[in-house]
């Protein structure tokens, strides 16, 4: 069972549903078997949270929060690692940052 943190590799449909491509991503959470993701990229130009070689990524990548989708559980080929505890806590200030927008003022 993924948990939030988890670096997974996964089978990503495209959107026109027209075939798949195996990607790495972030899970964000998991539940009845939906697991939010977000997507993460080798191209270091795109914005986002970097996570380095060093920390456990394939190559030097970056966690796209505008990227954001769901999978099912078995969608997910294998976890590759989990993100430490301060890398955790970037994405959730960036989100929070994203969903702030959402609040009644």
């Amino acid at each position: 069972m993924p948990k939030a943190g988890d670096v997974i590799i996964t089978r990503v449909r495209f959107a026109d549903n027209e075939g798949s491509k195996i990607r790495p991503a972030l899970v964000l959470f998991e539940e009845l078997g939906n697991v939010i993701i977000a997507g993460i990229t080798t191209n270091l130009r795109m914005k986002g949270i970097g996570i380095a070689k060093s920390e456990g990524a394939a190559q030097d990548s970056v966690i796209k929060l505008n990227y954001i989708f769901t999978i099912t559980n078995d969608s997910i080929l294998k976890t590759v690692f989990t993100l430490s505890g301060e890398k955790r806590e970037m994405v959730l200030e960036e989100l929070h940052k994203r969903l702030d927008a959402l609040k009644v003022r």
